[in-house]
């Protein structure tokens, strides 16, 4: 995860204004295949739906205040609750009153700060006219006159930084919720939409009505504002086909970011679809990318907040993992500290200091399964990289944080980098960003953190192409793939090179992801990409 070149720092200044209104946006980028209008009775008919409705009101419930723990275990209080939780799957709605799609125009519960349900159930049909659904994915969009929440199969996902979707999209905005990436004809699936009046804080006059409600079809791989591009795929060895199909494109995600970096894959839980989160150093801000194609804000101000924010290049976050218990751990740069962020929000400062003094800017992050933290820490996030008169450290080192205790490692790099472990957490490569030396270490791991038998894995210093080494993963058979001059290399556990992917933009890093983990994510400069592989790769 390396230096941004001069030419980034000016990118503000040069990103198209359509390349902005991607990073935010979530128009479905392509149209849909076929329509299936829930406002209509052929197309309720069609999916074997029926709505059904009831208010929802404000009540009075016991609880309890904050605790130590920060969660609700603290002394006994009263706050405010809705009278009606009708989100799940299987509740019984057979009483509510039956709506004719017609009547969802209606405005309904009672005014100001009101509140109201909508539930039915949609069946994938066998046939949309001449479209054959099975195999494509399914969106649910709707438009509440002011605000929704869907609930899908009795799940409700809450993501921080989410912009709409499942939750509050916006004043009369349209939510957009995938429901299925591979529909069924005979998939049933049950839809509750929660109504609110609002806005909250000055609640108007008017009522809650449907503007809106549709069911998109969209063909395998056609959702959201990506697109495949030009793909070199450079084989210096025939055993890359094993690795990665020949003619296989990278397919482009997102764009019109400053400098993405330190991509990291959240898996799904039974709760929530899995998510991609990358950072960018350069506008101090982490990003989340979905399936369904949208990138939301998931936290500003990532790395630095101080008065003198505009002297940096790169004052955000950089590296990004996840712990054993699925806690997101932050490299800042302009904060010089690697943080944990814990289930209820506060954070866990894991390293500073070494010796007293401050840390130059951590970069790049590896946890090893018994959470031991590795990580590295080059100069590349103060203002003046090497010569800033802040930098308290003489040497760029690599470090590992192991029941509390910060230790130096390594400082065999001036300018470590990418870090890496190999499936058996027997060895750990470390790159190096600097374009005179430009190779690639690898160490054996001893239980107590410390390295042994420092020696020489892969150089690249003589390679054409402008780039040094940044980003460096590994995958389950040892491969190393490591971003470099050219593109994205990648190497043989003995260090030979198998081959170079060559895309439209030059890779920083990359991160395993998907439900099989045989996704590559790259950030590259100003967007993101994805290719398959065919050997998965090591991932938190």
């Amino acid at each position: 995860m390396g230096k941004c070149k001069a030419v980034c720092a000016m990118l503000l200044l040069l990103v198209p204004q359509a390349a902005v209104a991607q990073v935010t946006g979530d128009a479905p980028g392509v149209r849909p295949d076929a329509i299936v209008d829930l406002k209509t009775d052929e197309g309720v008919a069609l999916v074997k739906g029926q709505w059904r409705y009831r208010d929802a009101r404000v009540i009075e419930v016991d609880h309890h205040g904050p605790g130590a723990d920060l969660a609700p275990s603290g002394p006994p209080n009263r706050t405010q609750d809705i009278d009606l939780h009708a989100g799940a799957a299987d509740f019984d709605d057979s009483t509510w009153e039956r709506l004719t799609p017609a009547q969802l125009e209606e405005r309904r519960s009672t005014g100001r700060l009101c509140f109201n349900w909508y539930r039915t159930s949609v069946t994938i049909p066998d046939r949309i006219g001449s479209f054959d659904p099975a195999g494509s994915t399914v969106v649910f969009e709707i438009a509440i006159d002011d605000y929704a929440e869907i609930w899908v199969d009795g799940k409700l996902p809450l993501v921080l930084g989410q912009p709409g979707g499942h939750v509050i999209k916006g004043f009369n905005t349209p939510n957009r919720v995938v429901l299925t990436g591979h529909a069924r004809p005979g998939q049933k699936i049950q839809l509750a939409v929660f109504g609110i009046n609002g806005p909250l804080s000055h609640p108007p006059g008017n009522f809650i009505w449907v503007r809106s409600a549709v069911l998109d079809f969209y063909k395998t791989h056609r959702v959201g504002p990506t697109q495949f591009v030009r793909t070199e795929i450079v084989q210096t060895d025939p055993a890359l086909d094993h690795l990665v199909a020949p003619g296989t494109q990278l397919e482009k995600l997102a764009g019109g970011f400053l400098f993405t970096e330190g991509p990291v894959w959240v898996p799904a839980t039974a709760k929530a679809s899995g998510y991609l989160l990358f950072s960018d150093p350069n506008a101090n801000t982490i990003y989340r990318w979905s399936p369904e194609g949208q990138v939301s804000v998931f936290r500003t101000k990532s790395g630095y907040s101080g008065f003198d924010v505009g002297e940096y290049h790169q004052p955000g976050s950089n590296g990004l993992t996840l712990d054993r218990q699925g806690r997101l751990t932050i490299n800042q740069h302009g904060n010089r500290r690697v943080i944990r962020v814990e289930p209820r929000g506060n954070i866990t400062v894991l390293a500073d200091r070494y010796g007293g003094k401050r840390l130059n800017s951590p970069n790049d992050l590896v946890y090893r399964s018994d959470g031991a933290l590795f990580f590295t820490d080059p100069p590349f996030g103060l203002p003046q990289t090497f010569n800033d008169l802040r930098k308290e450290l003489p040497y760029s080192g690599v470090y590992c944080v192991k029941d509390g205790e910060v230790k130096l490692v390594s400082t065999d790099l001036d300018a470590p980098n990418g870090i890496a472990l190999s499936p058996d957490e027997q060895t750990l490569y470390v790159n190096n960003w600097n374009d005179r030396r430009k190779v690639i270490l690898r160490y054996d791991v001893n239980p107590d953190c410390t390295l042994a038998n420092g020696r020489l894995f892969h150089d690249m210093t003589q390679a054409p192409g402008n780039d040094a080494l940044d980003g460096l993963k590994v995958d389950q058979e040892g491969h190393v793939y490591s971003t470099g001059p050219g593109g994205l290399w990648i190497l043989s556990p003995d260090g030979r090179q198998l081959g170079l992917i060559k895309g439209p933009e030059d890779p920083h890093n990359m991160a395993w992801g998907d439900d099989d983990g045989k996704a590559l994510y790259i950030t590259a400069q100003t967007g993101i990409y994805r290719i398959r592989m065919n050997v998965a790769g090591v991932r938190p």
